[in-house]
């Protein structure tokens, strides 16, 4: 059945036969059109793949994202197999065939389930077939094709075109705003793609951002505005139970119509700690642009999205849109890398993921168009701030800080903020907020405990008095809101513990609650 020849007419049979055993069906797609539907996760094994030949899997019910597991001889190379996919179109014509293996992602969480061995490809998306087809260059055994069902069983492409009629309104926004850079730009909620039913495995960890990279999610570029909803989940869907990753790999991810996702859960604002560079995770940020550019331009609405958020996000953690910064490669995600464990790497401060890991990603075009995505980028924020926070030397007793504990003694608080080129921003107020995580990341709120004003040098300190919000362990952060033209930016999470040494500003440590697996 799997080898049969597959025709325009049997697609279109196929397609239009389950989409009517449905419609008839209670509970089926007249019932998914009234509410979300249950993303569900199905697979199926082809077993041994001979170098050279086809292999078409024929669903019984589309499949909207369809991503390859296999297990390599021993001692084959390092790249994989070769494994290549492409599936019918509703047209009953076939899709170009895309590289069907991974990226240079991870590592966190659990290992994929499978046989020792195993590796997981990138997930593609298809938007709704019936019929897959996979090519591998060299033997792979234990292969399995896993699909998602993000749809009811009607397929995300026809979904979205049934609703666009009954649709109101745009949807949900992050708020608030923190006003950095060139201004926050709009970025649609996790929770118009997760649905209330995607909550990630474990509270988010939190590193720093010194650097973003660029990624691509190479799945075909002609999909609907109204797809993209659930294409996100899809592929949280896959990162999360395939790969076995805590959430979403991405921190945010663009469309082709310039809409800009909130993806991984922890705060926009916040250096969340993604999935999406091996070696890097710990200090960058990740924004991936859904579709493939290797031979084709993202659209002129992508790259304004793009460039502004990344003026933005870089702008609100004091690092330049162009420059590069020294970063060492976390042997957790080593093999991933291009580079040695423990090596110490210089990177551009917006990256393709190509430069850090051995991956075609973002694509040979937008690669090639990242050099003008920098300059355009330090157009919209030419001096971003930077803001530190440590804890202080020595700890006086003194009055408690405004919203604090009362008595003193406690940890004593002290940071600067500067101007990159070393220039003081005196009379500015900072707030000493303390991080709220709850809903394992996908509720997160700054409290303020207390304030503080900079002095001539910039500098700012804050009395003792912490010691209750130290007991618990909890992660800190200084904020200047921005004033009079001069931009938000935030300083690097300080995690504060009563009676430990204090780690240097900015230095990666998890927030009590959050993931204590791997993150590259």
């Amino acid at each position: 059945m799997d080898e049969r020849r597959l025709t325009r007419r049997s697609v279109l049979k196929a397609g239009a036969g389950a989409l009517a055993g449905s419609l008839a069906r209670p509970g089926g797609a007249l019932a998914a059109l009234a509410g979300p539907p249950r993303p569900r996760l199905s697979e199926h094994p082809l077993g041994t793949l001979q170098g050279g030949r086809v292999r078409t899997i024929s669903l019984p019910t589309p499949a909207d994202l369809v991503g390859l597991q296999w297990r390599a001889p021993e001692g084959g190379p390092r790249d994989g197999p070769g494994l290549q996919l492409r599936f019918a179109t509703a047209a009953g014509t076939w899709t170009r065939w895309v590289p069907a293996e991974g990226h240079g992602h991870g590592p966190e969480g659990t290992p994929p389930e499978g046989p020792p061995g195993a590796s997981v490809g990138d997930p593609i998306w298809t938007g709704g077939t019936t019929a897959v087809q996979v090519l591998s260059r060299g033997r792979a055994s234990d292969v399995v094709a896993h699909l998602v069902d993000v749809s009811g069983g009607i397929g995300a492409r026809r979904r979205a075109a049934s609703l666009a009629s009954l649709a109101s309104g745009g949807l949900p926004l992050v708020t608030p705003a923190l006003q950095a850079g060139p201004g926050q730009p709009p970025i649609i909620a996790r929770r118009a793609w997760a649905l209330g039913s995607s909550p990630p495995r474990v509270a988010p960890g939190y590193g720093q951002v010194r650097m973003a990279f660029v990624h691509h999610t190479d799945s075909p570029n002609g999909y609907t505005a109204g797809e993209v909803p659930a294409m996100v989940q899809a592929i949280y869907l896959f990162h999360r139970d395939v790969n076995g990753w805590n959430d979403i790999g991405y921190n945010f991810l663009i469309d082709l119509y310039g809409r800009i996702f909130e993806a991984r859960a922890g705060g926009i604002e916040e250096p969340v700690t993604g999935a999406h560079a091996g070696g890097f995770n710990l200090v960058s940020t990740g924004v991936a642009v859904l579709g493939t550019f290797m031979s084709t331009s993202i659209t002129p609405a992508a790259a304004l999205a793009l460039q502004g958020l990344l003026a933005w996000k870089l702008s609100l953690h004091g690092v330049p849109a162009i420059g590069t910064v020294t970063v060492k490669v976390n042997p957790a995600g080593a093999s991933y890398s291009r580079f040695p464990a423990n090596a110490r790497v210089r990177l551009p401060h917006i990256a393709g993921h190509r430069d850090g890991d051995s991956t075609d990603c973002p694509g040979d075009v937008l690669y090639g168009e990242l050099p003008a995505i920098r300059s355009r980028a330090l157009a919209l924020s030419p001096r971003p701030n930077r803001l530190t926070l440590t804890l202080a030397a020595a700890s006086p007793a003194g009055p408690p800080a405004a919203g604090g504990p009362p008595g003193g003694g406690g940890p004593a608080l002290e940071g600067s903020l500067n101007r990159l080129d070393g220039a003081p921003i005196p009379g500015a107020g900072i707030l000493i907020q303390q991080r709220l995580v709850s809903r394992r990341g996908e509720v997160v709120q700054e409290r303020t405990i207390a304030e503080a004003t900079s002095d001539g040098r910039g500098a700012f300190s804050v009395p003792g008095g912490f010691s209750a919000a130290a007991s618990r362990g909890l992660a800190l952060r200084a904020l200047y809101e921005g004033s009079g033209g001069t931009g938000a930016c935030v300083s690097p999470p300080l995690p504060v513990t009563l009676g430990a040494p204090s780690s240097p500003s900015g230095a990666p440590a998890p927030t009590p609650g959050a993931s204590r697996s791997p993150a590259g």
